[in-house]
């Protein structure tokens, strides 16, 4: 499989969290690009942001298509969380899932 571009992750992640999440989240893929997600969807900035997560793009698009656990990723330290878990884990959730 190749590795996912920097658009089909900002277009996968902007689907999952448009009108799903609370507060804002920074989503950084080093070697890729560094987002900020809201409740309007994710654009490419390096704005702060309530949690910062991060990790390597195939494992953002992974837990977006619902084929990774972000529970699962953090505890294999695939997804390295600054801020609260608990949120880190129900934006986690957000992004797995959709509506």
């Amino acid at each position: 499989m190749t590795a996912p571009s920097k658009a089909d992750i900002i277009n996968l992640v902007s689907q999952r969290a448009k009108n799903r999440i609370k507060g804002s989240v920074r989503l950084e893929m080093p070697g890729t690009a560094t987002l900020y997600v809201d409740e309007t969807g994710a654009i490419e900035s390096d704005q702060p942001a309530d949690i910062t997560l991060t990790a390597e793009a195939s494992v953002f698009h992974d837990i977006a298509t619902g084929q990774r656990n972000p529970a699962k990723a953090f505890m294999m330290r695939q997804l390295k969380v600054d801020g609260n878990p608990m949120k880190a884990l129900k934006i986690g959730e957000i992004l797995s899932t959709s509506d």
